[in-house]
C-alpha cells in the first residue's frame, strides 16, 4: 500500500509541475470555471427590463398620461422617444430605437371617463419572437390592470365587458415563430465557430509539424501569409453560411426581404474578422489542443450568450452589457435581422458595419504583428 501511494504521489506531483509550467493551460483551467459562473449566473435571465418604448399620444389628456405612466412605472418599460405619425413609428422600430410603440387614440380620456369601451394599440418589433411574446404579455397585463381601475370607478351604466382593451400588432414576425429569430443567430454562431477554430489550428499545425521554419525563411510577408492562410477557410465558411440561409428558407420559411448582395457582403465582413481572430489565436498557442480550447472559449460562449442570440442584452447587468460591445456577433445579428426580416439596407445599420470593419482591421493587424515578431 505504501509503495502504491508513493507512485501515485509522484505522478501527481509531476503532473502538477507540468500544469504550472504550461501557463496557457493553467490560465484556461482557472479562467473557464469563473467565466462559466459569471455568464450563467448573470446572463441567464429571461425577465426583461428597460424595454425601449415609444409613445404616440393622440389624446394628450390626463387619462392618456396616466396610461403612459402605468407603462413606465411598471419597471419593464423606459420611455425612449415620442412619435407623431406612422412614418416615425417605422423609423424608430427599424433603427431599434424602440422595441414597442404605444399608440393612444384620440378621445381616449373622454371615452374612458364616460364608460365607453376604448382600445389602445401596441406595435411590437417581432424580430425576436421570445422578446416580443414577453413584451406583449407585459403590455396586456398593464392595460388589464388599468381597465379594472376604470371599471371600478365607472357609473352604473358602464358596460359589462372590459372598458379598456389592447390591440397588439407584431411587425416582421406576426406569428412569433421562434425560427425567424433563431436562424440569424445560428448563422452567426456557426460562422464564428467554424471560422475561428479552423484558422486557429492552421498555423499551430505547421508549428507542430516543423514546417514553420521553412515559411519564415521564405520571402512571404506576415500579412500575405495571413491572407493566404485565411482565403480557403473564407470560401468554405461563406459557403456554409449561405447554405444555412438557403436551407432555412426551404425548411423554416425564413424570409429574404433584403438584398442578397448586402447579405453576402455583411457575412463576408464578419468572416474576415473571425478568420483573422483565429489566426491571432494560432500565433499565441503552441499546440493544437490549446488553440482549440482558446478558440472554443472565445467564440462559442460569447456568440451564444453575449450577442443577443438567445438572451436579451437589456436583461443583463450593466457590466455584462459593456462586455457585449466587444462581441462581433452582437453587431452581426443586428445586420442579419435587418436584412432578412426587415428588408433594410446598409443605411439602417451602418454603425454595426463600421464596428465589424474596425474589428476585422484590428484582428488582421494584430495577427500580422504577432507573426512578424515571431519571424524576426
Amino acid at each position: 500500500m505504501t509503495g502504491s501511494f508513493a507512485k501515485t504521489r509522484a505522478v501527481a506531483v509531476k503532473e502538477l509541475h507540468q500544469i504550472v509550467r504550461d501557463r496557457r493551460t493553467l490560465l484556461i483551467l482557472l479562467f473557464v470555471p469563473a467565466f462559466f459562473l459569471l455568464v450563467y449566473g448573470y446572463a441567464l435571465n429571461f425577465d426583461l427590463r428597460h424595454i425601449q418604448l415609444a409613445v404616440q399620444d393622440n389624446d394628450r389628456s390626463t387619462a392618456s398620461r396616466e396610461l403612459v405612466s402605468s407603462f413606465i412605472n411598471s419597471g419593464y418599460f423606459d420611455l425612449s422617444v415620442e412619435v407623431f405619425n406612422a412614418s416615425d413609428i417605422v423609423r424608430v422600430i427599424d433603427r431599434d430605437e424602440a422595441r414597442a410603440v404605444l399608440v393612444i387614440p384620440g378621445r381616449f380620456g373622454a371615452d374612458a371617463a364616460s364608460g365607453r369601451p376604448v382600445s389602445v394599440q401596441v406595435i411590437i418589433n417581432g424580430d425576436n419572437a421570445n422578446t416580443a411574446t414577453t413584451v406583449m404579455g407585459y403590455a396586456i397585463g398593464i392595460v388589464s390592470a388599468l381597465s379594472t381601475k376604470y371599471e371600478v370607478q365607472a357609473l352604473l351604466g358602464s358596460p359589462s365587458g372590459p372598458l379598456l382593451t389592447l390591440e397588439p400588432r407584431v411587425w416582421y414576425n406576426p406569428e412569433l415563430r421562434s425560427a425567424l429569430f433563431l436562424v440569424p443567430g445560428l448563422i452567426a454562431y456557426i460562422a464564428m465557430l467554424t471560422a475561428v477554430v479552423s484558422t486557429a489550428l492552421s498555423v499551430v499545425r505547421e508549428k507542430e509539424a516543423g514546417t514553420m521554419e521553412q515559411v519564415r525563411m521564405s520571402p512571404i510577408g506576415p500579412l500575405a501569409y495571413v491572407l493566404g492562410k485565411t482565403a480557403p477557410y473564407f470560401v468554405i465558411s461563406l459557403a456554409a453560411a449561405m447554405g444555412v440561409v438557403l436551407l432555412s428558407m426551404l425548411l423554416f420559411d425564413l424570409p429574404m426581404r433584403g438584398s442578397w448582395a448586402v447579405l453576402i457582403g455583411s457575412v463576408s465582413l464578419f468572416l474576415v474578422g473571425a478568420l483573422a481572430f483565429g489566426v491571432l489565436i494560432s500565433t499565441l498557442a503552441e499546440t493544437q489542443q490549446v488553440a482549440f480550447q482558446v478558440a472554443l472559449l472565445t467564440s462559442y460562449l460569447p456568440t451564444l450568450m453575449l450577442s443577443g442570440f438567445i438572451f436579451p442584452i437589456a436583461s443583463m447587468p450593466v457590466f455584462l452589457q459593456g462586455v457585449t460591445y466587444i462581441v462581433p456577433a452582437r453587431y452581426f445579428l443586428v445586420m442579419l435581422r435587418s436584412i432578412l426580416l426587415k428588408g433594410l439596407g446598409p443605411a439602417a445599420f451602418w454603425e454595426d458595419l463600421v464596428a465589424l470593419a474596425v474589428f476585422a482591421s484590428v484582428m488582421l493587424a494584430l495577427a500580422s504583428v504577432r507573426l512578424r515578431r515571431q519571424w524576426a
